[in-house]
């Protein structure tokens, strides 16, 4: 049964996660679907650039990534120093991170 974040994430005990997301239904992230032999490879880089956009944005740094076929790994540091200065003005303006 799935545990609620507030009892996975403990920033007490570690602040480095190691996080894997996988598509379903066989979907390709990248790389080359061999049953129809259409190519998702140019989808890589849109993923590693999100990635980025968004650890920025949530003060999370990305110690390692690996993008692959159907799934990602990121190793993740939070960096609670870090947020810790932000103004509550800072925490409530809204970012332009979906375009």
């Amino acid at each position: 049964m799935p545990k609620p974040r507030s009892q996975q994430i403990s920033l007490l005990d570690t602040p480095f996660y190691h996080i894997c997301s996988r598509t379903v239904r066989k979907a390709f992230l990248c790389g080359v679907d061999q049953e129809t032999g259409v190519s998702f490879e140019h989808r890589r880089v849109w993923i590693e650039q999100r990635i980025f956009q968004l650890a920025q944005v949530f003060f999370i740094d990305i110690c390692a990534h690996a993008v692959m076929h159907n799934h990602l790994h990121l190793v993740l540091h939070v960096d609670s120093e870090r947020v810790k200065t932000w103004s509550t003005a800072q925490v409530l303006e809204p970012q332009c991170i979906w375009r």
